[in-house]
């Protein structure tokens, strides 16, 4: 029984687990969750995760949440190259570091300049409010600065990802 993947594209986490199903090649049922229309709210889905969020995995009975915590699992169970995630202790706590970090500065600066310049201008049918895109956008624009001068740099995960370490 192939592995089921619940999740909706909306969910950027979800897009992130469903890309990597892809390009690996690593089989699995689609489950659409559309959270637009309320699915993930209901008390069906609450026994999928009582959290009531996408991304999920259901492996074999195995129920996963979180988007990096699945793709960690992935790599592992289908013992994945090295250059999705190291096997090299030092190498993958790196990769882990960034992972933490992404969450509450790439994602989340990303996710709100688009926000700012496109979801809200459509829902609320008013122009952009073109101080908080540019409050965001520097935000986001501090944050691309970190991962290039911190992670790259820094840290060398250029090494890592293009395997010269």
């Amino acid at each position: 029984m192939a592995m089921k993947v619940y999740y909706d594209l909306m969910s950027q986490p979800s897009r992130a687990v469903v890309m990597f199903l892809k390009v690996t090649k690593i089989p699995y049922q689609a489950c659409p969750v559309a959270l637009r229309k309320g699915e993930h709210m209901t008390a069906e889905f609450a026994k999928i995760n009582p959290v009531k969020r996408v991304p999920v995995i259901d492996d074999g009975g195995f129920l996963l949440t979180e988007s990096i915590a699945i793709l960690k699992y992935l790599c592992t169970k289908h013992q994945l190259a090295d250059h999705w995630y190291p096997s090299n202790l030092k190498q993958r706590a790196r990769i882990d570091e960034y992972l933490e970090w992404q969450h509450l500065n790439t994602r989340m600066f990303a996710s709100m300049v688009f926000r700012a310049k496109v979801i809200d201008p459509r829902m609320s049918g008013k122009p952009m409010d073109e101080q908080k895109f540019e409050r965001f956008k520097g935000d986001l624009s501090k944050t691309l600065d970190a991962i290039e001068k911190v992670y790259l740099k820094e840290h060398g995960l250029t090494s890592i990802w293009n395997g010269s370490t």
